[in-house]
């Protein structure tokens, strides 16, 4: 399965004349593969893909070898697609790549380069400076609960529980096999191979102890202290911080900040723990979806979860921001600022409603708009069912400073 609107588009980008090499960011198991390869069957290109996850992390040579095989299929300026999938894994990527890109512009050969990675670190950590100028970020989320529902007919409480990783739901009758599934190929595989191959991990344990807890508290405010001490660990907090960045790097687990006003104090502020998937909460449980289902407060922080993993998707892709706010005992629990627009939204599973929390936000920020989801409020079926960017327009939010 692939998601038809970034295959789309994929298609779309390789379609212009050659401007910019395409990276491709995303987890592992979404379909980035799948939707490069669908995107190049329907175009009318030659192309060469090569993959560079392999037991044995590959050299410059990789490059070298399947980049002269482009070369050598443009002729009278036909255009060729070259795909270099798990680009992350080759030391020095990007300088090899600069060479070589500015080598074909300046002799005019038609070479599309689109490179695919499971990590932001690839970003953050192995993009110089030299190839400033040169790309352009497709990003690539966790499946929404609208691409299941249309892709295996799941319904709300299915996605809650196998979340969205499209492959797990070949699983979904054999429980245990799931869990399991989503454990080691996907977990541990992006610990391994996606932060610990890329980043300067000392304490990979601590790493893995950070996300298993930073999901049992999914949806959670918990302080980098009180991490520590559950932990019994004697790092840093700035250890943990940095770990945090990595696992949200690898696509795995977001620390939202609270929303004041003011960037500074927003740094100063405990972490709200956001699973970007609702499986990973589900997966490293030692609960059954019986159990969990049944059960109304992990019940609840699972729509929690799925609605502020929505919303941070949504805003890799369309440039939100995504934070809570807190005051006292009184939480909202998700503040979405859009360019000089700001939405509060809290989350009410139960049949208790108390207006409360988003009445005394409205009263420090009475520019904002409130919307409450759940019980009294949008269906939460719904709400994962709308583009974010439809409630500000019906909502019709003050452009005005905040």
């Amino acid at each position: 399965m692939f998601k038809r609107a970034i295959t789309n588009t994929i298609i779309s980008r390789l379609s212009e004349k050659r401007k910019f090499i395409q990276i491709i960011l995303g987890p592992r198991q979404v379909g980035k593969s799948t939707a490069i390869r669908q995107a190049t069957k329907e175009l009318p290109y030659p192309n060469v893909y090569a993959l560079a996850d392999l037991p044995i992390p590959p050299d410059h040579e990789f490059i070298a070898q399947n980049w002269n095989e482009a070369r050598k299929q443009t002729k009278d300026g036909q255009k060729v697609i070259l795909v270099l999938d798990e680009i992350q894994k080759i030391e020095g990527w990007s300088n090899i790549v600069k060479r070589f890109w500015d080598e074909d512009t300046h002799a005019g050969r038609n070479i599309q380069v689109v490179l695919l990675g499971s990590s932001a670190l690839m970003i953050q950590k192995k993009l110089p400076e030299s190839l400033a100028g040169r790309f352009e970020i497709i990003r690539f989320t966790h499946w929404s609960y609208v691409e299941c529902h249309k892709a295996f007919g799941c319904n709300l409480e299915d996605y809650l529980f196998y979340g969205g990783y499209p492959g797990g739901y070949e699983l979904i009758n054999e429980e245990k096999r799931w869990k399991q599934f989503v454990t080691d190929s996907l977990v541990e595989t992006a610990i391994t191979r996606d932060i610990v191959f890329l980043a300067d991990v000392q304490k990979p344990v601590l790493l893995r102890k950070l996300l298993y807890l930073g999901c049992e508290y999914g949806g959670q405010i918990l302080s980098y202290g009180k991490i520590l001490g559950d932990l019994n660990d004697a790092g840093s907090k700035l250890t943990l911080m940095n770990y945090q960045k990595y696992l949200e790097a690898a696509f795995l687990m977001g620390g939202l900040q609270a929303w004041k006003g003011s960037g500074i104090l927003r740094q100063k502020s405990p972490p709200k723990w956001m699973p970007l998937n609702t499986a990973l909460m589900t997966a490293l449980s030692a609960k059954t979806r019986k159990e969990m289902m049944n059960d109304k407060k992990i019940y609840g922080r699972l729509v929690e979860v799925a609605i502020g993993a929505y919303l941070y998707n949504q805003a890799l892709v369309n440039g939100y921001e995504i934070y809570y706010w807190r005051e006292g005992d009184i939480e909202v629990d998700f503040v979405v600022r859009y360019g000089e627009k700001l939405l509060g939204i809290e989350v009410k599973t139960g049949f208790e409603h108390s207006g409360k929390a988003l009445d005394i936000f409205k009263k420090r920020y009475p520019k904002a708009q409130t919307l409450l989801v759940g019980e009294y409020g949008i269906n939460v079926e719904k709400f994962l069912k709308t583009p974010v960017e439809e409630y500000f327009t019906a909502l019709k939010l003050s452009a005005n400073r905040l």
